[in-house]
């Protein structure tokens, strides 16, 4: 069997962000897999500027990269209690695209954060924002990397050896799932 393909959104658009590290560190757990990293720094939803003009390119791309994922991978920090409105954001956009994505998708959800819940509200509150699409969400273990600003080494792999366990047991999880 080829290489899974696995898709990554990190909810950040930070260059280094904590949620593209963790990405990262879930691909190196799950093993042999071809991965791209979404861009979702994609306009701001506007219902005219969609009339106008349609669903841009980038959102269609992304909707394509989802379809021919074999699983997603999604990480994201905590902003106010929630999701980061970049990810809201691409949801709301890829729920306009004529491609239809995630219905049965595989999808392992996962959070850093500086707080110290890790992220877990904005897990639960993007949890609720998929229930649409009707995705297969993985329910755990739950990856809530608290104080993100110290949870990774300088070559950016996560340092506790519980959020290492967790991970690992999610991404074999996921590699079920795919099966």
């Amino acid at each position: 069997m080829a290489s899974p393909k696995l898709l990554g959104i990190s909810g950040s658009l930070r260059k280094d962000s904590h949620n593209s590290l963790l990405l990262a560190e879930a691909v190196r757990l799950f093993g042999d897999a071809q991965y791209t990293q979404a861009d979702i720094n994609l306009p701001l939803y506007n219902g005219d500027d969609e009339e106008a003009h349609g669903v841009p390119a980038a959102v269609d791309a992304l909707a394509q990269q989802i379809a021919g994922a074999d699983a997603v991978l999604i990480s994201t920090p905590e902003y106010n209690k929630g999701p980061s409105g970049a990810l809201k954001n691409a949801l709301d956009w890829i729920s306009r695209s004529q491609i239809k994505p995630w219905g049965g998708k595989p999808v392992a959800v996962m959070s850093a954060a500086a707080g110290r819940a890790g992220g877990e509200r904005a897990q639960m509150v993007l949890r609720g924002f998929m229930v649409p699409f009707r995705p297969r969400i993985l329910q755990g273990p739950e990856i809530h990397v608290a104080a993100s600003y110290e949870a990774f080494d300088a070559n950016g792999q996560l340092t506790g050896e519980v959020y290492i366990n967790e991970l690992t047991q999610l991404m074999a999880s996921l590699r079920s799932e795919i099966r």
